[in-house]
């Protein structure tokens, strides 16, 4: 998750230019600058299919391109606020989502020192506002100020109960801090909760059924001085738990997964003349077993932790491995481990290459990466245009959606939002014309994650081709 955008603040400066001389008849006093009188508008960004938004003012741009589960702070004037909500489609065109067609744009009325929230939330297809005031006391440095938001829309009605960390909810006596059900759009209590900082579990169910909740924060720290909108909103990571918890501090967003959320990784074989191997973690768990050259295992989830992965001959001990790698998984990530390289090549020795994932759907584009996992192409170019258009020779000045020159083995694009439809690829060696690879034909869909990797035929060399992953594959 990226980090929260800085707060701009607006101020005003107070200039006094005096020439005191008791012998002078001139005093040379300059003008005086009122403060101006401001608050505080935050936006959350909680519509878990919708891709990165900007947020208008009066017209005017105030936010740009904030993505899902990050937030955004500005420090503005007084007075009425005419606010819309623009969706970035993938070729840098934009959308009004916020208001729906039809309707008018929200007009918030923020007043002296007043903190106003605006979480987008819903599916993208009925994205809506909801919409906190407030002007916040100071808060004491032994308490906590709470305003609790349901903003996950994949459940109408929860149950939350927050209490000190291992109360058994079925028997919870006094241990009982808050419990109450409310529905989507709405916050737990009409009034801020102010409780004692220190360590609370929060645990979320459906009503009536305390004993199976689908939510657990495990032992969490609410620190003093604190004022914090908590906002549920849709898990879109790993885990069963199919939401976590955003917290705002009016500067800052933290964030709490479920208790049990794992880090997902997989492993790809792409190193071209390697036999089929395992793949030991920890050197006691044997997670993969008999992958043959280009095969792609399933996610294993794992505890946060940093594991050492070998990769070794089928049936191999850790004293065989060929890889040997230590890596560090976060919770709620997920991340792909790919064998490149050769066991014969010295210039190209095998290793493993770790990517980030991003598996968000995003209902509005698809999200295609490409990987250079080949060692025989060298560095290349890449071409993506629309289906049909390119052939085995380039046109340097044709119509591209995408175009990367001199790409290095072992870099990949990231992930490229394109409409949906039907693409081109094109690989070929750095300043050539002449494909590589390709022209191949990928049908993409809207909300659809696909990856192709770069690849040698088995044992290295011609002809090249690509591994495919994720959408593409069923």
């Amino acid at each position: 998750m990226r980090s929260i955008l800085r707060a701009p603040v607006l101020g005003a400066v107070l200039l006094a230019m005096a020439a005191c001389d008791s012998d002078s008849d001139n005093d040379l006093t300059g003008p005086t600058i009122t403060p101006a009188v401001t608050g505080t508008l935050e936006v959350i960004h909680a519509s878990q299919d919708a891709p990165a938004v900007n947020v208008l003012a009066g017209g005017s741009g105030l936010i740009s391109d904030l993505d899902y589960a990050e937030a955004a702070f500005r420090t503005v004037s007084v007075g009425d606020i005419t606010v819309e909500v623009e969706g970035i489609l993938p070729d840098g065109t934009t959308a009004t989502v916020i208001p729906a067609a039809g309707d008018p744009a929200p007009v918030l009325t923020l007043e002296e020192d007043e903190r106003i929230t605006v979480i987008a939330a819903g599916e993208v297809a009925s994205i809506a506002p909801i919409v906190l005031e407030d002007v916040p006391p100071a808060v004491a440095a032994d308490e906590v100020r709470l305003r609790v938001v349901h903003a996950a829309s994949v459940a109408d009605s929860v149950e939350v109960w927050v209490s000190e960390p291992g109360l058994d909810l079925l028997n919870p006596g006094g241990g009982t801090l808050i419990n109450a059900v409310f529905d989507f759009g709405q916050t737990l209590t009409a009034d801020p909760l102010v409780v004692p900082a220190g360590d609370y579990q929060v645990r979320v169910s459906l009503p009536g059924d305390p004993g199976n909740p689908f939510y657990d924060s495990g032992t969490i720290g609410l620190p003093g001085g604190a004022d914090l909108v908590i906002a549920a909103v849709v898990n879109t990571g790993p885990g069963t738990s199919p939401i976590r918890l955003l917290a705002s501090t009016g500067g800052a967003l933290l964030e709490f997964n479920d208790a049990a959320t794992p880090s997902n990784v997989r492993v790809v074989h792409a190193s071209p003349d390697a036999p089929a191997v395992d793949v030991l973690v920890n050197d006691t768990i044997r997670a993969v077993t008999g992958a043959a050259y280009e095969a792609v295992t399933d996610y294993l989830p794992l505890e946060p932790d940093t594991y050492n992965f070998k990769v070794v001959p089928e049936m191999g001990v850790p004293a065989d491995a060929v890889i040997d790698v230590d890596v560090a998984l976060s919770q709620g990530g997920e991340s792909t481990v790919i064998a490149v390289g050769t066991l014969t090549d010295a210039d190209f020795p095998i290793e493993a290459l770790l990517l980030t994932d991003d598996n968000r759907p995003v209902a509005t584009e698809a999200k295609l990466r490409l990987v250079h996992g080949s060692v025989s192409a060298g560095p290349v170019d890449i071409y993506v245009a629309e289906g049909g258009t390119l052939g085995m020779v380039i046109d340097p000045a044709g119509d591209f959606v995408f175009t990367a020159s001199g790409v290095p083995f072992k870099a990949d694009t990231g992930y490229l939002p394109v409409p949906a439809g039907s693409y081109d690829v094109v690989i070929t060696a750095a300043g050539s014309t002449s494909a590589a690879i390709g022209p191949l034909t990928l049908p993409l869909d809207a909300g659809g994650v696909y990856t192709a990797i770069a690849r040698d035929e088995v044992g290295i060399g011609l002809p090249l081709d690509v591994i495919l992953m994720d959408d593409f594959t069923p």
